[in-house]
């Protein structure tokens, strides 16, 4: 489906190219973190503006909160979100909405309609690790202010490799995705390679102007501080592995995550462009 701009989005379209991203997102950062009486109608405000559902929240209540980033990265009730069992089975990494899956098709990947980008960019020029995945699959699911904002494992996985690519901050919004070309490989962004028993698997944590915070379990905080060249983290001589479905890191402000298989997998028929899912959940299999 394309999206037909409005004159605001032509014009923010042109005005995303000149603003200052990583400023914007760095104020972001300390206004979410700011401990005081602000912070309840902040987070009032935001809970109407984008009709949060507090009910799934393991706490509900506004008032609990010290920050609004304490609010935004909530967790959820215990075992509201069960994870799809089986070793050849997918689990979503999310709460978000799909916005491509499929085949990678010569190491080119679908951003949307005539638009695509390489695993090569995408992976910040790590050639070995692209060629793993140039004929795999992958799914991108946009996190939307409103979803829960803590990513999951699909896979019992130990990882191996993170990669930190620095860039810009563009939108990821539906329709800048089909408007800005190859914005997910010109995005700063994080790529966390694993292995599994269907072979390597990299979840690629996407940040956008606003997301003001990645974070992983086993590092903690990564982004920001604000890097001028392409970080690599080697944890091929540890034993951090991590099951599936248990949490692996969390956005500020939301974003996007990319799911990239180096072998073949069959996504549920429903596992599409605009389709809603809940982390946990089903959403493909291995192709036998």
């Amino acid at each position: 489906m394309t999206i037909e701009l409005s004159n605001k989005q032509k014009f923010l379209k042109l005005l995303f190219y000149v603003l200052p991203h990583h400023a914007i997102s760095r104020v972001v950062f300390l206004v979410t973190r700011l401990r005081g009486p602000q912070v309840k109608p902040m987070i009032s405000w935001f809970v109407k503006k984008y009709g949060v559902n507090m009910d799934d929240a393991e706490e509900s209540r506004i008032g609990y909160f010290q920050t609004f980033n304490e609010f935004f990265t909530r967790s959820l009730k215990p075992g509201l979100r069960p994870v799809v069992a089986g070793e050849n089975t997918i689990a979503c990494p999310c709460d978000g909405k799909v916005s491509q899956a499929g085949p990678i098709r010569a190491g080119a990947i679908l951003q949307a309609k005539g638009r695509a980008y390489s695993v090569l960019e995408l992976l910040g020029g790590d050639k070995a690790m692209a060629a793993e995945f140039a004929d795999g699959c992958f799914t991108t699911i946009y996190l939307a202010p409103h979803d829960y904002h803590r990513l999951h494992m699909p896979l019992d996985a130990k990882l191996q490799r993170m990669i930190h690519v620095p860039g810009r901050l563009f939108s990821v919004a539906e329709w800048t995705v089909q408007e800005i070309p190859r914005l997910f490989a010109r995005n700063e962004r994080l790529a966390c390679y694993f292995e599994t028993r269907s072979g390597p698997m990299v979840m690629v944590l996407v940040g956008a102007i606003n997301v003001s915070a990645i974070e992983t379990v086993w590092t903690g905080l990564v982004v920001p501080p604000r890097a001028r060249k392409i970080s690599e983290y080697d944890y091929r001589h540890t034993s951090k592995t991590i099951a599936k479905g248990d949490e692996m890191g969390r956005f500020n402000m939301g974003s996007t995550v990319i799911l990239l298989t180096s072998n073949k997998v069959e996504w549920m028929p429903h596992i599409e462009a605009g389709y809603a899912v809940k982390m946990g959940q089903l959403i493909g299999h291995f192709a036998l």
